[in-house]
């Protein structure tokens, strides 16, 4: 069944292409359909299109559908063309004429958008709950092992002293950076297109504030063209969203990686948590790691592939913005893996307290060695320079008593600070 059917047949590769895989991935879209529909045949018995017993007969039957995809029992079978086509017929088949009734004042079109706004705003909280959740525990790490010093890097050289605790609530802060990308997507999604139609409105006198209401959008997207050109943006800003978590996910991987390799050995997990070699009995891999960074790596394509799809199109609907499906949905669905995973992993981190008293990390207290002398009085250029030629002169011993206060510092995490911060920024969106 197609919603547009006009009484001819589509030739079947055209049907097959244009199809695509909306009968797979629709199934994520159908409890929100269903929602708006049960808030739309409602709109539509206020002003008079259904009366009061159809209005209760198509309630009754899409809840009714409802309950069977909260079952995990409803399908969309290879007859249906997407979703809203398989509830329209559910409907027309059980009701008659009264199904026939429910798409009055609204188009396939503002159906997928209300239905992709209030499936972002759920995701968009569920994905804010999980990060909170890798959110802590890093902080709790990083409270654990404030102690645990470790050289820090630039240039990949040995630079300064770090220390575990530093460098996991550096991870936790920046947490709070991406979802400022995911709160500004919400803002987006909570604005109902319900009513815009094709995008250029209705003559059927619809009350959109109504089922703005009952949906619990924040507001009306109120200009109809408006709306329906909010079919990609809104999808380009969770790109931006699950792409800037996705950088913050793959670096930590990749740092993980590193650090728990035999030449730095600073971390490490339990065995059944890495995977071996099939010819090197020794090798404990990180795995996850290594597909966590892939992983995130390839979601931070999102923003390029969305954008690629949409920057030429003009104003009004393209079939193009289908394939937008194809890249949000399995985004979203692997980012909730990765957070999984990441937070199994990092429960199980194993912390090496020693990793400085390797000699091959002296040079990581040259500065401290210059600031010694700099709170002696010594200007820094002058202690510089001191340090520099002990350096080359083979006479440098390492200053290893550090004293580092100032906020944000491996003497002053600042990580409940970093939790105040937090706290706003993590509250689910209402």
């Amino acid at each position: 069944m197609k919603l547009w059917n006009k009484g001819y047949t589509t030739e079947n590769a055209v049907e097959k292409f244009t199809a695509g895989n909306d009968r797979t991935l629709d199934l994520a879209l159908a409890r929100y359909d269903l929602l708006a529909s049960i808030a739309h045949a409602n709109m539509l018995h206020s002003i008079g299109i259904l009366t009061g017993r159809e209005q209760q007969q198509l309630v009754a039957a899409l809840r009714d559908l409802l309950s069977e995809v909260e079952e995990g029992r409803f399908t969309i079978e290879e007859e249906f063309e997407d979703v809203h086509s398989k509830i329209e017929f559910t409907l027309t088949e059980k009701l008659g004429d009264t199904g026939k009734k429910i798409h009055t004042g609204r188009s396939r079109n503002d159906q997928v958008l209300v239905a992709l706004h209030l499936y972002c705003k759920e995701e968009i909280n569920a994905l804010k709950a999980a990060i909170g959740v890798l959110f802590e525990l890093l902080l709790s790490l990083s409270d654990q092992h404030k102690e645990a010093l470790i050289p820090g890097y630039t240039h990949m050289q040995v630079a300064m002293p770090s220390s575990v605790g530093l460098w996991l609530g550096g991870y936790a802060e920046l947490l709070i950076d991406d979802l400022y990308f995911f709160n500004a997507a919400y803002k987006i999604a909570d604005q109902n297109p319900l009513g815009s139609g094709a995008g250029y409105g209705s003559s059927i006198p619809l009350k959109r504030v109504q089922t703005t209401r009952e949906l619990g959008f924040a507001t009306l997207k109120y200009n109809a063209t408006a709306a329906q050109m909010s079919r990609g943006k809104l999808e380009k800003s969770m790109s931006y969203a699950l792409a800037s978590v996705s950088a913050t996910l793959a670096k930590l991987a990749m740092d993980v990686t590193l650090f728990m390799n035999e030449n730095h050995g600073f971390v490490s997990f339990p065995r059944e948590l890495t995977t071996g070699s099939s010819i090197m009995p020794h090798k404990k891999n990180p795995d996850v790691f290594e597909l966590v960074r892939a992983k995130a790596n390839k979601i931070q394509a999102l923003p390029v592939e969305v954008t690629l799809i949409t920057n030429n199109l003009p104003s009004g609907y393209h079939r193009d913005l289908q394939l937008l499906k194809e890249t949000l949905f399995p985004a979203i669905t692997t980012l909730h893996d990765i957070l999984e995973i990441s937070v199994l992993m990092m429960k199980n981190l194993l912390v090496n307290p020693a990793v400085l008293d390797d000699p091959k990390y002296d040079l990581v207290f040259s500065v401290e060695n210059v600031n010694k002398r700099v709170n002696r009085g010594v200007p820094f250029r002058e202690a510089y320079r001191q340090v520099g030629r002990e350096i080359e002169a083979g006479t440098y011993r390492p200053e290893k008593t550090l004293n580092h206060t100032h906020e944000g510092s491996i003497g002053n995490l600042c990580n409940e600070e970093i939790r105040k911060k937090a706290a706003a920024v993590f509250q689910p969106e209402k």
